[in-house]
């Protein structure tokens, strides 16, 4: 598939501070062994995508990093009830990664892959079962948990520190995902 006109910049190669790496974005298949973080495009209903922030002001979608022996299901499970307080109804569809080549010299953490690890980012229906815990060992601090039409989801995340999930958002809904 090619690149949609419009989101030319959400697959250029691209600097990441926060993680000191270079990502492109790609539509292949990731490896199963490269996958290091997982993004959800969540949708407790039809047209309603979830949202989060956290107390550094970050906007972003639900997801993050694979712990040891998780599976893509287990980590995305861990990772919606964690930000926001959702489980999977359903299965989870891959549709977009960025593939990343880390800078570093060893990875930071030793379960990491090295130096090049694949960011995915899937469309999964869900449940909203509660608010997401407080005080979760590693887990971002979650102020906000956002169910919003994708229009304005789109527009919430674009005013953000980081504007990528706003970008994957407007991709899923271009693809007819959400």
């Amino acid at each position: 598939m090619g690149i949609p006109p419009g989101f030319e910049s959400l697959f250029d190669e691209t600097y990441v501070d926060y993680a000191n790496a270079d990502t492109v974005g790609t539509f292949d298949e990731p490896p199963p062994e490269l996958v290091h973080r997982i993004h959800l495009v969540a949708t407790p209903e039809p047209g309603t995508v979830t949202a989060c922030e956290s107390i550094e002001g970050w906007r972003f979608l639900p997801g993050g990093r694979l712990e040891p022996g998780e599976t893509l299901e287990s980590a995305a499970a861990r990772e919606l009830y964690e930000e926001a307080g959702s489980k999977p109804t359903g299965p989870l569809r891959v549709f977009f990664s960025h593939i990343a080549h880390s800078r570093n010299a060893a990875p930071y953490l030793p379960h990491v892959p090295h130096p090049t690890m694949w960011w995915i980012y899937a469309v999964i229906p869900t449940e909203v079962v509660g608010e997401p815990p407080t005080g979760v060992d590693g887990a971002e601090q979650i102020t906000a948990v956002r169910h919003l039409p994708v229009s304005e989801a789109i527009d919430w995340m674009a005013d953000s520190i980081d504007d990528t999930g706003a970008d994957v958002l407007r991709l899923a809904a271009r693809l007819g995902l959400v």
